[in-house]
């Protein structure tokens, strides 16, 4: 695991990157349509950190 997990961090991303750059050359709209998908999982882990976040805030006060 300790090699494992930084190697996933960093290797994923590239990986999604070389997926999206070939889907582009494969059709273009179908990269556009991976990117928008990327955006929206992207943006729901956001809205699910921040609700956990402030949670976590309001349950720290007395």
């Amino acid at each position: 695991m300790r090699i494992a997990k930084p190697l996933l961090l960093f290797t994923t991303p590239i990986g999604v990157l070389v997926g999206v750059r070939e889907a582009w050359r494969f059709h273009w709209w179908l990269a556009v349509l991976m990117a928008s998908l990327l955006t929206v999982i992207a943006l729901l882990i956001g809205m699910t950190l921040r609700v956990a976040r402030r949670e976590a805030e309001q349950n720290r006060l007395p």
